[in-house]
């Protein structure tokens, strides 16, 4: 047995958070692609502290416990916080010395730390009046006072003295309820100014007659952990609204604030806001920059050439289901249009024979068309199931909020048991044809959501196989009696792969065929590529295959435990990382075969939760022509030498190294798909 090692999930995801800061850093993405790519990081830095760090602090503090034999290594969040502190000084470089002085040189003046010009105060003051200070809300502080900064919002500490008296003062920056960013434009040039430094400018306003002494920024990240009951107990609805309403009083797991805070005051606002668990981090003079993402300016040479949608010519024209009945159609978003998903679901609500529907439902879009078909198919009188998952991380509220409006409809709601997520991404339709009733449906890669999939990359495959879809209908009866998979009603799925029930143990079937055809001194190769891989069962058993000989590539977009590269384990496997313009989102498997290629498409990346914890399905592409048009997209994903970086043993992003002409996957599969016949 060869001794294996694993990169640190959590460590690897930070190495994936650095990949998006390299393209901020990249003179040949587009400018305000770049300030783009600032506000990703920053959105994803968040998540890490409301996310996996609780999770850091609750495993240190049961490891130093002497009764369990919890591992934890002692370095771990000193090298996380050393890591955050690299990058985030990478930010402020890069945006300090690059993007600032780029966007100066096209007449765009982003006032960064810096006194206000001029001829934009009384604009900036007019603003204020009229429209900022109906939403400030100072409170003051001192040992009695009951105040809770809310989650991730943004705060000013003003201390001031006044009639002989200190005072500590927060007041609230109101980002939520207006712009971050002011414009303003004057003849010659355009002034961005962050609303905070609006506030900051009218203290005076604010605090008439007082001498302000100090004004420091800050914000409060918590905890984002909803605990649920592993038992189910009423209505898990209901359960999940209450836990809600909780999720942002959670204990504060970061306070990140402007440097020079009074060592009294410090000492006074640990105790208020109860920080003892916090990681207290002196960060720069601005917060939340995930709201780079609103920047308020739109100029086409700053920004990706437009890439119009590409209509699937399979679908143009006629019924979308005699289309499905005739042949597999497979679409591939971002890059050709979401419409006949939209239209697959609109068809099947307004057409007579259709009987029945069925759906998983993971994250649905804010104002989803999908849903609203979903409803009218209710009220014309057809049967509709929806598996809705209440479970989806910060999604919650907006899939309870649906749940109700469908419910109310006559749609009947399954929701998962409360460990069990179910995250697949299937749909089902039965129509009545003469005396026969005859399946289509939907497998995806990602969630039936039309509003991310305007930038994730998801494949969904449009079939009529009975046999996949008489599974599904399988699926759907099982999930209908809301218990656990256990080995005594384990279905029996011949096609589908799915999580709880096979799809790990195919996995590791097909991975063993491709040793023994390497060990035969046959072709073997393996190709996979998801967003996570996590799960230690599945990785011993690529380092196996990599040791027998089979040549693996791996296309991991984020967390990455697998230790690529190193003698005697790794060495035949290969792993890239892809960035750009649009979120890598699909999971691809391909076994080679001795050249017959096994491809499947899914929901279940390689991670614990995955595997062992969500109900997830993977599907086979039987249709032959699809099945090339997924090995072609993969090829060009692997020949990838400008937004691919390879991930080293030590965990790094390595730039690829251009030895032919540059090839950027992303507009390779916008050209290969756009040339399809």
């Amino acid at each position: 047995m060869i001794e294996t090692s694993f990169f640190n999930r959590d460590l690897s995801w930070l190495k994936f958070n650095e990949r998006i800061l390299m393209e901020a850093e990249r003179n040949t993405v587009p400018l305000l692609e770049r300030i783009k790519f600032l506000s990703i990081f920053s959105s994803n830095l968040d998540e890490f502290y409301r996310v996996r760090m609780p999770v850091l602090l609750a495993l240190q503090k049961l490891s130093n416990k002497e009764d369990n034999d919890i591992q934890f290594d002692e370095n771990l969040l000193s090298t996380a916080n050393q890591l955050i502190s690299d990058q985030q000084q990478r930010y402020g470089k890069v945006l300090k010395e690059s993007l600032i002085p780029q966007l100066k040189e096209n007449k765009i003046n982003l006032i960064y730390g810096q006194p206000f010009p001029g001829e934009i105060k009384k604009s900036l003051s007019r603003y204020f009046l009229s429209q900022v200070m109906a939403f400030l809300q100072p409170v003051y502080i001192n040992t009695d006072t009951d105040f809770f900064p809310s989650n991730n919002e943004l705060y000013f500490l003003v201390t001031f003295r006044k009639d002989g008296e200190d005072e500590t003062v927060v007041l609230n920056i109101p980002s939520n309820q207006l712009p971050r960013f002011y414009k303003v434009e004057t003849d010659q040039e355009t002034f961005i100014v962050f609303l905070d430094d609006i506030v900051r400018f009218h203290l005076d306003k604010i605090f008439p007659g007082a001498e302000i002494t100090g004004c420091f920024s800050f914000k409060v990240t918590r905890d984002a952990e909803i605990d649920l009951k592993d038992e189910y107990s009423g209505s898990l609805s209901e359960q999940l609204e209450k836990q809600l309403l909780k999720r942002d009083l959670g204990f504060a797991t970061r306070f990140l604030h402007q440097p020079g805070i009074p060592a009294n005051v410090f000492e006074l606002l640990k105790k208020v806001f109860n920080l003892k668990k916090a990681n207290r981090i002196a960060g720069g003079q601005y917060h939340n920059l995930k709201d780079f993402m609103a920047f308020p300016v739109n100029i086409p040479k700053l920004s990706n050439q437009n890439w119009p949608k590409l209509c699937n010519t399979d679908v143009i024209e006629g019924s979308l289901t005699e289309a499905i009945y005739k042949n597999d159609i497979i679409v591939h978003t971002p890059y050709q249009s979401y419409d006949s998903i939209l239209r697959f679901f609109n068809e099947a609500a307004i057409d007579a024979d259709v009987r029945e529907i069925y759906i998983t439902l993971y994250r649905v879009a804010s104002d989803s068309k999908i849903v609203n078909a979903l409803i009218s198919a209710a009220k014309n009188g057809k049967k509709v199931t929806v598996l809705v998952e209440l479970k989806a991380r910060f999604d919650e509220a907006n899939n309870i909020k649906w749940a109700k409006k469908m419910k109310e409809v006559g749609i009947d709601i399954i929701y998962s048991v409360t460990a069990l997520k179910v995250h697949a991404k299937v749909a089902l339709v039965k129509r009545q044809v003469g005396d026969r009733m005859r399946y289509s449906g939907l497998f995806s890669t990602g969630n039936f959501n039309e509003s991310t999939a305007a930038f994730y990359t998801d494949h969904i495959l449009m079939t009529a196989n009975k046999e996949m879809l008489r599974e599904v209908e399988l699926l759907f009866i099982f999930l209908a009696k809301r218990v656990k998979p256990s080995s005594s009603d384990l279905i029996k799925f011949e096609h589908l792969l799915v999580a709880q029930f096979n799809l790990q143990q195919v996995f590791l079937n097909l991975i063993d065929r491709e040793i023994e055809h390497a060990k035969q001194g046959k072709p073997a190769s393996i190709t996979i590529k998801m967003n996570n891989l996590e799960e230690k069962v599945l990785i011993n058993k690529l380092y196996e295959a990599s040791v027998a000989g089979v040549k693996i590539d791996l296309i991991v977009r984020s967390i990455c435990r697998l230790v690529p590269g190193v003698e005697g384990m790794s060495d035949n496997i290969k792993i890239t990382r892809i960035v750009d313009r649009y979120l890598e989102h699909g999971r691809i498997f391909i076994f080679h075969n001795l050249g017959k290629n096994d491809v499947y498409l899914g929901s279940a990346d390689w991670m614990n939760r995955n595997i062992y914890r969500r109900i997830e399905v993977c599907f086979p592409i039987y249709n032959e022509e699809i099945k090339q048009e997924i090995l072609d997209i993969i090829a060009i994903q692997k020949q990838d030498n400008v937004q691919a970086v390879c991930i080293d043993e030590h965990m790094d992003n390595v730039p690829v190294e251009i030895t032919g002409p540059p090839i950027a996957s992303q507009e390779g599969i916008y050209q290969l798909l756009k040339n399809k016949k």
